[in-house]
């Protein structure tokens, strides 16, 4: 399976207000009811659960989730690790993302500029599971070039919330 970015992506969606109280509300609990939401931006059920389905539909709300305690689910391990390829070309850049895509360890993937092509947040159980998985599996694509692992000491903020 080829990584492939969807055109749609970047394209911008026109919202007004409500649209935005919306959001706000879904993204700091997303078990809020239809009928909690309309309450709170004073609009009726019906026309609040249209705008949620026009949201979704439109990809705005591209899902919904649990935040979980990574200590307290035994991933208490944050490594971000960044990345070279030997080249920049599109055959290699798949190779690598084809892999890192079945890596359950890895939570993030970025493609950032300077002097690394990628940056990786893997989440594991410990230093030796860390090390299992650079050893046995990041290392194991060929295409990287160089590795740089930066461990996180403490997380200081961490949130999805846009709005």
């Amino acid at each position: 399976m080829a990584y492939q970015k969807e055109q749609k992506d970047s394209e911008v969606i026109n919202l007004d207000d409500r649209d935005y109280e919306i959001l706000g509300l879904l993204e700091r609990n997303a078990k809020l009811t239809v009928r909690e939401i309309a309450a709170q931006i004073n609009l009726t059920p019906t026309p609040t659960h249209e705008r949620i389905k026009n949201l979704e539909k439109s990809g705005v709300i591209k899902t919904y989730a649990a935040i979980l305690d990574k200590k307290k689910i035994n991933r208490g391990i944050m490594v971000l690790c960044m990345v070279t390829l030997k080249g920049h070309d599109k055959k290699k850049n798949e190779a690598f993302i084809h892999a890192v895509l079945s890596f359950t360890e890895v939570t993030e993937c970025y493609i950032v500029s300077g002097d690394s092509d990628f940056m990786l947040k893997i989440v594991t159980e410990s230093m030796d599971s860390y090390q299992d998985f650079f050893m046995n599996k990041l290392t194991s694509i060929d295409v990287i070039w160089q590795t740089k692992s930066i461990f996180v000491m403490d997380v200081i903020k961490e949130t999805h919330q846009l709005l």
